[in-house]
């Protein structure tokens, strides 16, 4: 009597809940994400740009002795023969002796950036003269003169820049016109 129970019990669970399925299988884990694309092609053409650029700026290095100056067009030739006269003032100055290219680069650009943001119009930077040899590159010019050379040449915030007066360092610094914000 108490398989028919069971039985009994059995048929009226089932009528009491309806009809069951099976439960999905439990889902298997997501794939890790796939990495994002790069644009492979277009860091070779940055890259070979840049060598390009290197070996083009290699050309004309500046010596320790020679005049840095670079004017943008936006420039008045008024203000720019006040920079080479010294008549303007820096407002803050980077010091950038001891330091390996690629520090100096990336003070340099921070410095740059800072100088705008708080609307700084006129800044010095003393890259030393090179006459030391950790200074000099293998073909004997100074590393970090040249560095800051080519740097503020390639940046549109800088309206122009001239070698410092004498009494201000000479050919060991520069005086750099800066955009405004």
């Amino acid at each position: 009597m108490a398989d028919d129970d069971l039985h009994d019990d059995a048929e009226l669970f089932r009528a009491a809940i309806g009809r069951v399925r099976p439960a999905p299988a439990v889902p298997e884990r997501p794939a890790a994400p796939r990495p994002r694309p790069r644009a492979r092609m277009g860091e070779r053409d940055e890259a070979a740009a840049l060598s390009e650029f290197r070996l083009a700026m290699d050309e004309e290095l500046a010596g320790a002795g020679d005049v840095l100056s670079y004017r943008a067009g936006v420039l008045p030739t008024t203000t720019f023969q006040r920079l080479k006269r010294g008549e303007l003032s820096a407002q803050e100055e980077l010091d950038l002796h001891g330091l390996t290219a690629t520090q100096a680069q990336s003070l340099l650009r921070e410095f740059l950036a800072d100088a705008r943001r708080h609307g700084v119009g006129c800044v010095r930077i003393i890259h030393g003269k090179g006459r030391r040899a950790g200074e000099l590159d293998s073909s004997g010019a100074p590393i970090l003169k040249n560095l800051v050379d080519r740097l503020l040449r390639q940046r549109a915030d800088v309206l122009g820049f001239h070698s410092a007066p004498p009494a201000q360092g000479g050919t060991g610094a520069v005086v750099v016109l800066l955009a405004k914000r």
